[in-house]
């Protein structure tokens, strides 16, 4: 054993190991049968022994937090001050919103984990188009205050929807997010806002399904790929610059490793936790199958000096950046995920708005009190044609969202839109106008980047015009029109 891997403090109550073992490969592992409990148990337990001694799941990785709770079971039975934490998500559909349902979710978690109180929970929601995940958000705050969990994260959230959370207040330890030499696309305004903020990332991805490997060293590129994760790492390599650009990264960091007398997967390792918005690297596992501690606790054992660095960055100019934010390919093409490509679940969601038909048109509603008292829906398509109506920040009946806050309440008004316009059959590519009401056109700087971030390739035509008065209290109001293509 080369040393254990260092740790880092995530808050006052929350010390990790700078390596998280990360357990989504049970789910791969288990397409065929269940793994054997007891045995997968050991594994972790033996993780734990070697100072791995933080853990990663989710509710949908196969049997992963069953087995956890058996090792957690057995770690607490040999050492009641264990140092072993377990983290898992919360992966919700929409209408899974009600204190009811959110409290049943994180309840079987907590069951299935053998715990009192999750270590840390982490949501992940579908598609920010449905603004539910603030309710969900509201209920994991109220489940922190009793207990139930210890502290809250967020999986592959972006960075505009990361600032409306941490405007509105909810109390956000980490962010899990992809990141690696091939994918950077965390280490900009995403690593600044968590700066800002005491926000940490938790990274996945960083060796890229196992590619970053002496194995992948000169090899020919593979067109059949059995594993999950291998898939869809093969993706982003295909994304950003292909095969060829890839080997030449590979024999930088080869020259790199074999200078300090580690491997390749080391050095990607050290290049990610080196950003210090970086807290920790989730390192998946193949319980009962393999296990490489000794290999990667050599991360700790070198630095990448100046000249390593600027190796590494000559060769990633060569790279083309992934595109979108962090999280961008769980809720819009290309859809750089394991599974592929996601439209078959995306499509599956239920429309935000109910819709009626009414003189040959068709309404989407929102349940405001005012759409029948003044006449109006929320959006309204006639036969290609969608005009959605002026749309503020808010959530429900009357919470205004991100009070004050230009950015946020534009973040959340365009999600809005985007709800109105897909409940009818449309997307945002089909917008041909916007119209931007401001309070203070002072400010127009930080809605017109939300909108470019929204609109940028669509383009389409926009006026914004400061006006003496909004009614009630927001500082933005805008409204869109769209023709929705012939499929």
């Amino acid at each position: 054993m080369t040393g254990l891997p260092e740790r880092t403090r995530l808050a006052p109550d929350l010390e990790i190991s700078q390596l998280v073992t990360g357990l989504w490969q049970v789910a791969d592992q288990e397409r065929a049968r269940p793994l054997d409990r007891e045995a997968a148990a050991e594994a972790l337990i033996a993780y734990a022994d070697n100072g791995y001694t933080t853990f990663d799941m989710a509710d949908h990785y196969g049997s992963a937090e069953l087995i956890s709770g058996e090792a957690r079971r057995r770690l607490i039975a040999r050492d009641s001050t264990t140092r072993a934490r377990f983290f898992t998500k919360w992966c919700p559909e929409p209408d899974q919103t009600s204190r009811e349902a959110v409290r049943a979710g994180i309840a079987e978690r907590a069951a299935r984990l053998g715990v009192d109180r999750i270590d840390l929970l982490q949501l992940h929601w579908w598609t920010f188009e449905h603004p539910g995940y603030l309710d969900v958000m509201d209920e994991l705050m109220r489940l922190k205050q009793d207990g139930v969990i210890g502290r809250i994260g967020l999986t592959n959230v972006d960075t505009d929807h990361l600032h409306v959370l941490l405007t509105e207040g909810y109390e956000i330890t980490t962010n899990q997010v992809a990141c690696s030499l091939l994918d950077r696309r965390a280490l900009g305004a995403m690593s600044a806002l968590c700066m800002e903020k005491n926000v940490r990332l938790l990274t996945y991805g960083t060796l890229a399904g196992g590619f970053f490997s002496e194995r992948w060293l000169g090899q020919k590129e593979p067109h059949e790929i059995a594993d999950w994760s291998k898939m869809k790492y093969k993706r982003f390599i295909d994304a950003a610059g292909g095969w060829g650009v890839f080997q030449a990264l590979l024999i930088v960091l080869d020259g790199i490793a074999r200078a300090h007398g580690v491997s390749i997967a080391n050095v990607a390792t050290r290049w990610v936790l080196d950003h210090p918005a970086v807290a920790a690297v989730i390192v998946g596992a193949r319980l009962t199958e393999s296990e490489h501690r000794d290999a990667n606790a050599r991360t700790f054992a070198f630095h990448l000096g100046r000249e390593d660095r600027k190796a590494i960055d000559a060769v990633l100019a060569q790279t083309t950046p992934l595109p979108g934010d962090c999280g961008t390919e769980y809720r819009k093409p290309p859809f750089l995920t394991a599974s592929g490509d996601l439209s078959h679940h995306l499509n599956a969601l239920p429309p935000v708005f109910p819709t009626i038909e009414t003189n040959g048109r068709v309404r989407a509603l929102s349940g405001s009190e005012w759409e029948p008292i003044a006449g109006f829906s929320r959006a309204i398509r006639s036969g290609n044609r969608i005009l959605v109506s002026g749309t503020t920040a808010t959530h429900g009946e009357s919470r205004v969202i991100c009070r004050g806050d230009v950015r946020g309440q534009t973040v959340y008004v365009l999600d809005k839109i985007a709800a109105a316009i897909t409940s009818l059959g449309g997307s945002l590519e089909d917008v041909v106008r916007t119209r931007i009401y401001m309070r203070d056109c002072d400010r127009w700087e930080e809605a017109s980047r939300v909108h470019g971030r929204y609109f940028g390739e669509i383009g389409p035509a926009n006026t914004l015009l400061e006006i003496s008065r909004l009614v009630g209290e927001y500082d933005i109001e805008i409204e869109a029109e769209a023709e929705v293509r012939p499929a």
